[in-house]
């Protein structure tokens, strides 16, 4: 009967500490490498190579983008969807586009709005297509979570090499300017 209870309450403390140890990893995704700070002008940039990513395989449109962003001058944002694209006419985005920041949410379906020849961005065959997504307001200074969920949303772990089609557009970042008066 002791070992019983031995056991189970080794179990007790083994299992929550496998699970706060799985949560710390997750908050490491999160942690400090991921906060992005607002510049200088007051934009923020966010690049989906920063971002913590979780793919979704039998949906993914559900794949999604994760950053922490610090405000340090609050107001309205204007929220741009950065691509690379072959395609000037069409992104080929097949789902809509959604961006969340505190209890909003921007969903539409890219478009190019904005293009950049010869960013220098991206490789010599892609365009840089800005799409305008709309705005958030921020009232006060502070750490803010804002999600992306689109198809275009690759985990790290997935190369460019293990796929064997190359893509007409990728989803490379999210930017933040302010809008002024």
């Amino acid at each position: 009967m002791k070992n019983r209870i031995f056991v189970y309450f080794i179990g007790l403390v083994l299992i929550p500490a496998l699970s706060c140890s799985h949560s710390k990893n997750k908050n490491d995704l999160m942690g400090e490498k991921n906060r992005v700070l607002q510049e200088g002008d007051g934009s923020i940039s966010l690049k989906l190579e920063d971002a913590a990513c979780y793919s979704d395989a039998l949906n993914p449109s559900h794949n999604t983008a994760e950053w922490k962003m610090v405000i340090s001058r609050p107001g309205r944002f204007k929220v741009w969807l950065s691509s690379a694209t072959r395609d000037t006419m069409d992104l080929h985005y097949a789902n809509s586009v959604k961006i969340s920041l505190l209890d909003n949410e921007l969903e539409i379906n890219p478009a190019c709005d904005k293009i950049f020849p010869n960013s220098g961005e991206y490789p010599s065959s892609y365009f840089r297509a800005d799409s305008y997504m709309g705005s958030f307001f921020v009232s006060e200074p502070g750490e803010y979570h804002i999600q992306v969920i689109s198809e275009k949303v690759t985990a790290k772990n997935t190369s460019v090499q293990n796929n064997s089609r190359v893509e007409d557009t990728m989803l490379k970042s999210v930017i933040l300017t302010p809008l002024v008066r």
